[in-house]
């Protein structure tokens, strides 16, 4: 009886180990073979002995996924075309870009890049060739071994091992080992009559090529192209939104203005909105104008466009200068107004978007109920989209994105500091880990930098004039040439050293600033309000408590450093102008006043009976 392995009770990877030591030749036929897989038995087909022909062939069946077999047993019309020499060539080509895409899978390891180098020197000599069987596809799975043993010549392991890494050791399978000489003689012409097929072809060189080009080679790769090939993937939204979308040709846009309506247009398309956050000065406006005109064009849809009321009018302009389908509404109207408005508008843009970031506002949860219930595409404008916190960002995020939804990516910063994803889970067991409530948890820049490069496009002025500025060679000066060919020149900031002279206090207005008198009349301002400490009882009809000492001692403290931080502040204000020195000491006498009408209300309040009072100690 044959033995079983299944790599539960019994393994395959180490019988099929030991028959390989007293092995004279291999011949092994699967319809998967995993090149990192290889280094499992690569030192054991190394230590057979050197013949005049191969040490072993391996036969590689062209293995198509489940799906795909079902989705061509059931296709109305088959394709049952016959293979020829130009399908063939059609299919090593294919074969080897997936055996090229296998490496690029997983971590790379030392033990790997060694295995594969084992596994390219057998190649390259010969001990080992690969063969591709291209006439049908061929799912067998069988590993022939010949001994000089006259008894036992071929033993054979038929079943459904791959050579993978998890064929042959960890997932559970069903082989038999085939000791008998005439069914061991038979399964080798089996495996003789398909190597030797016209349409079997020789992959050996491909596969030594691919992994001497890839990270496992032998020269280290230079850091450049490690620094290229990062700056590749991480452009590839970008480059996506440029080969994709064309900017509409009549807003007159300049370089960089069409290449972030492109991308900007792709975020929208995409998932669902972007954040456009130049700094000032860089056309946000026009820019997000040309996006909602694109979307428009692509989509079909009609914008609404919310805004400060001091902007309705000029966005009114460009609606119709742009012959946008929109409708302009001030955020100021919004909890009114915007329940009524039909749920037609499929895209929303918002001017000043770092307005919203309050939650709990109503503004926000007027505008976030009304994108949610028509689905709307959203744009967001703001020059300023991070104030004080990174909630800012995800607040102004929620207005488009639920925050249980599946972003592709997780906070690794946040995870790495916490040990690892599991223990992220939990700590926060009701936070998807790859969505934005999970970038909540996080308060590391790296993890919004990555999560803000797939929804928000903001340059510098640095940034414009180093990518997209040309240099005039008469005088230096960087511009950016309009479509018309009229030129916008970037000013030339040159610091210049101003010198100046402070007269007598009587005749110069300016030195009358620094003298003794106005600089004592500064000190000598109370300024009530900032030092309350100054004003407490020195006799108190019940003893303050221990955490009202501690407020009362705190204000002592900090009243000091404010008062001085307020006189500096008037101090300045003066230096601008005598209006704005008296405009704020009326502003302090106005507060104070008011503050001492509030204080007279609350004892009055306090010193008459209430029925909620109890205690004597709440009437001080």
């Amino acid at each position: 009886m044959p033995r079983i392995f299944d790599n539960i009770d019994l393994q395959l990877l180490g019988t099929l180990k030991d028959t390989l030591d007293q092995a004279t030749r291999a011949d092994f036929c699967v319809g998967y073979f995993n090149l990192r897989g290889w280094r499992l038995i690569d030192q054991a087909i190394e230590q057979l002995p050197d013949s005049s022909g191969a040490c072993c062939r391996l036969l590689i069946g062209m293995q198509r996924l489940p799906k795909e077999d079902l989705r061509r047993n059931l296709a109305i019309i088959r394709d049952d075309k016959r293979i020829d020499q130009g399908e063939a060539v059609r299919l090593k080509k294919l074969m080897a870009q997936e055996f090229r895409e296998q490496l690029m899978l997983g971590t790379p390891s030392s033990a790997d890049e060694a295995g594969l180098q084992r596994l390219k020197a057998q190649l390259r000599s010969g001990k080992l060739i690969v063969k591709l069987h291209l006439r049908y596809t061929l799912h067998a799975k069988l590993y022939l071994v010949h001994r000089a043993d006259h008894i036992t010549p071929i033993v054979g392991f038929l079943g459904s091992s791959n050579l993978t890494l998890a064929g042959l050791q960890h997932q559970g399978e069903l082989n038999v080992d085939v000791v008998e000489c005439d069914a061991a003689q038979k399964l080798q012409s089996w495996f003789d009559g398909r190597w030797r097929d016209r349409f079997c072809l020789d992959i050996s060189e491909e596969l030594a090529n691919i992994i001497e080009e890839s990270w496992a080679r032998d020269e280290l790769i230079k850091p450049y192209y490690v620094y290229l090939k990062m700056a590749y993937h991480l452009s590839q939204e970008a480059r996506d939104g440029l080969s994709q979308y064309q900017a509409p040709r009549d807003f007159g846009l300049l370089k960089f203005q069409e290449a972030a309506v492109q991308i900007a247009a792709h975020h929208v398309n995409k998932r669902g909105g972007v954040i456009i956050g130049d700094v000032v000065g860089l056309g946000k406006t026009l820019i997000g104008t040309a996006v909602a005109h694109l979307c428009e064009e692509d989509f079909g849809v009609s914008t609404l466009i919310i805004c400060p009321k001091n902007l309705v009018k000029m966005w009114q302009g460009y609606v119709d200068r742009f012959g946008l389908r929109g409708k302009v509404m001030s955020v100021s109207r919004v909890v009114k107004d915007l329940p009524e408005v039909p749920a037609r508008f499929r895209l929303v843009l918002i001017d000043e978007s770092h307005n919203l970031r309050n939650r709990e506002g109503k503004r926000y949860a007027a505008i976030r109920d009304y994108i949610e219930q028509s689905g709307s595409r959203c744009i967001l404008l703001t020059a300023t989209p991070y104030n004080k916190t990174y909630l800012d960002l995800s607040a102004q995020l929620r207005l488009f994105i639920s925050e249980d939804k599946d972003l592709g990516m997780k906070p690794e910063e946040l995870i790495r500091e916490l040990g690892n994803e599991m223990e992220f889970r939990r700590k926060h067991p009701q936070t998807p880990v790859r969505s934005l409530a999970a970038f909540e948890k996080s308060e590391f820049s790296d993890d919004w930098q990555q999560l803000m490069s797939r929804y928000m496009i903001r340059r510098t002025r640095s940034f414009i004039k180093n990518t997209y500025a040309e240099q005039d060679p008469e005088d230096d000066r960087y511009y950016l040439e309009f479509p018309d060919g009229s030129r916008s020149y970037f000013p030339l900031r040159r610091p210049k050293t101003v010198q100046f002279s402070i007269g007598n206090a009587d005749s110069d207005p300016y030195a009358g600033l620094y003298s003794d008198r106005v600089v004592d009349i500064i000190n000598k301002l109370h300024l009530p309000r900032y030092g309350l400490g100054n004003y407490e009882l020195s006799r108190h009809k019940d003893l303050p408590t221990a955490s009202e000492q501690q407020v009362l001692e705190g204000l002592s403290r900090a009243g000091r450093r404010l008062m001085g931080f307020c006189r500096t502040n008037l101090f300045k204000r003066l230096e601008s102008s005598g209006e704005a020195f008296i405009l704020s000491l009326e502003r302090q006498k106005k507060y104070i006043q008011n503050c001492v009408t509030i204080s007279s209300n609350y004892a009055f309040y306090y010193s008459k009976p209430h029925p909620r009072k109890t205690k004597p100690g709440n009437r001080r």
